[in-house]
């Protein structure tokens, strides 16, 4: 039976706001269609084997949990990661590990944490709290690679990081809605490869079917190259109507002074 692994980076520090919703929605819409997938948990301490994993998931986390996980990362996980990438494993990185995965972190009253350098982007925390329903615009390649079912996703930031992108990436989308990477300049998340970082929280994956396949997609790819099975559609009709409620929410997304 084809399968493919995906590694949960950090589990137990980096899961926030439903983040590892994400893990359990691949997790099952491989198993829905008769896929094996198998999941391992990889915290503190512990190696990747770039050679053995298709598709890596790096979740959220508060400023603390950021400044344990940065070291360890870079020490254990960073030239792991960087191969992978390198070979088209799938990657999801949300909020804090979207911000770890790119060249650097600069947290507000901390020192700056150097990043893995998937993403050509990086990141300074601002004053600035970003809150709220997101929805935006994707890609338009990358709509086109997820077959154009829907060319919107749908989330939830809370982050007070201001991401900017450099040359070597691409946005996921142009917001419709929300804040985005920084507040500023439309963008939200990155693409690089078959590397996906972003801002949205909620979980994810659920209510934007069409990313988690192209992600499955991906993996799959990388472990069976031009002999990957072709995804079977699945029956998504709780999925769209989630997706819908969301984009149809009013705006609700506020921003707020730190420590106000």
């Amino acid at each position: 039976m084809p399968g493919i692994r995906l590694a949960f980076l950090y589990p137990d520090l980096m899961n926030i706001y439903g983040d590892r919703g994400n893990v359990i929605a691949l997790t099952q819409r491989c198993r829905w269609r008769g896929l094996e997938i198998a999941v391992s948990e990889l915290g503190l301490a512990c190696a990747p084997d770039p050679d053995d994993l298709d598709l890596y998931f790096f979740g959220g986390g508060q400023d603390r949990e950021q400044l344990t996980v940065a070291e360890d990362l870079l020490r254990y996980k960073a030239a792991a990661l960087r191969a992978a990438a390198a070979s088209g494993a799938a990657v999801l990185a949300i909020c804090g590990g979207y911000q770890l995965l790119a060249n650097y972190y600069q947290p507000f009253n901390a020192r700056r944490l150097d990043g893995v350098g998937l993403f050509d982007a990086w990141t300074e925390a601002s004053a600035t709290r970003m809150i709220g329903n997101v929805a935006i615009e994707l890609d338009a390649a990358l709509a086109a690679e997820a077959g154009q079912v829907r060319s919107t996703v749908v989330g939830f930031e809370n982050h007070s990081g201001k991401t900017r992108l450099g040359p070597g990436c691409r946005p996921l989308g142009r917001v419709m809605r929300g804040f985005g990477n920084n507040g500023e300049d439309g963008c939200e998340g990155a693409i690089q490869g078959h590397a996906i970082g972003c801002y949205l929280h909620g979980s994810l994956l659920p209510k934007n079917p069409h990313l988690a396949d192209l992600l499955i997609r991906w993996a799959l790819e990388h472990r069976y190259g031009a002999s990957a099975p072709a995804l079977a559609p699945l029956a998504d009709a709780l999925e769209w109507q989630a997706h819908a409620a969301a984009l149809c929410r009013k705006k609700s997304a506020f921003s707020r002074r730190e420590g106000a």
